[in-house]
């Protein structure tokens, strides 16, 4: 039976919430859209040096610009966006933003055809998971979207354009090419979906937000073993702090006791008992 792994009260951070995006930490916010999360970095100073993290929903690129001037002041850019990967939840408002700020994107190389028009990402299954948001995965859509215009490779050798102290991570099984951004000096882990806060299937969950510890949404995970590596590898960098792309942002020696226990159970606490991919990875339709 999948399960969630909770975390106590002490994991929860206290959260500046400038009624837009709401801080983290210094140069670290977020924002949520819906059922998703953004993410700006950068310090809070009008006319600073930021960038976006993933792209929201379609419909929320307007928030997503408000929540940008209110940190950096009136017509704030990105220096560029970085994408954990190309699902419609995280690529929704990007020809929306890309129109407005005409800034380059990008993504792990394996996630390039989902991103300039190539490839669908394989279909969802709406059989795990058991909640409302599972039963209505099967009318998400899956791409592609084409912004190979402004769309580009992260660098081979794990540096993340603009953002000298990050590294990105690839951490696939959620997607091909998905990837986490990791801050080794004060082990801030940006995860995206390879983990997540709340039950993403449970549409009560991602309404309450209620903190607990989940691997990737299960309705779009293809490939459980790549997952299950991402995560132990995740778990491994010990992280301080963790925003991911679902769910509130959690810290501290509770919230890493957590990840562990994921990392170590995750055939029995992640992975769906049943399902079109638990025994073969999907691919590409």
């Amino acid at each position: 039976m999948v399960q969630q792994v909770p975390v106590d009260s002490s994991a929860e951070l206290v959260l500046n919430n400038d009624a837009g995006a709401i801080e983290i930490l210094a140069d670290l916010a977020y924002r949520q859209l819906g059922i998703v999360n953004v993410i700006y970095m950068g310090l809070q100073q009008p006319g600073g040096a930021w960038i976006l993290v993933d792209a929201g929903l379609v419909g929320t690129a307007q928030a997503i610009v408000r929540g940008a001037e209110q940190r950096f002041g009136k017509g704030a850019r990105p220096s560029a966006i970085i994408l954990t990967h190309g699902h419609f939840d995280h690529v929704g408002a990007l020809h929306e933003l890309l129109d407005e700020w005409d800034v380059p994107v990008y993504a792990h190389s394996s996630e390039l055809p989902y991103l300039s028009g190539r490839e669908s990402y394989p279909d969802p299954d709406p059989t795990v998971g058991g909640g409302m948001m599972s039963a209505l995965s099967r009318f998400f859509p899956r791409g592609p979207i084409d912004v190979s215009k402004w769309v580009a490779p992260l660098p081979a050798d794990g540096q993340v354009p603009y953002a000298p102290d990050w590294r990105w991570v690839h951490t696939p099984g959620h997607t091909l090419g998905h990837i986490s951004l990791w801050r080794e000096f004060d082990r801030t882990l940006i995860a995206g979906d390879a983990f997540i806060t709340t039950a993403q299937e449970s549409a009560y969950a991602v309404m309450t937000q209620r903190a607990e510890l989940h691997g990737p949404p299960m309705y779009y995970t293809p490939d459980w073993e790549s997952a299950h590596v991402s995560v132990v590898r995740l778990a491994e960098l010990e992280p301080e702090t963790v925003i991911t792309g679902h769910g509130p942002p959690l810290q501290g020696e509770s919230m890493r006791k957590s990840l562990t226990k994921l990392a170590k159970e995750f055939d029995h606490v992640a992975v769906p008992t049943s399902g079109t991919y638990v025994t073969r990875p999907g691919s590409p339709k």
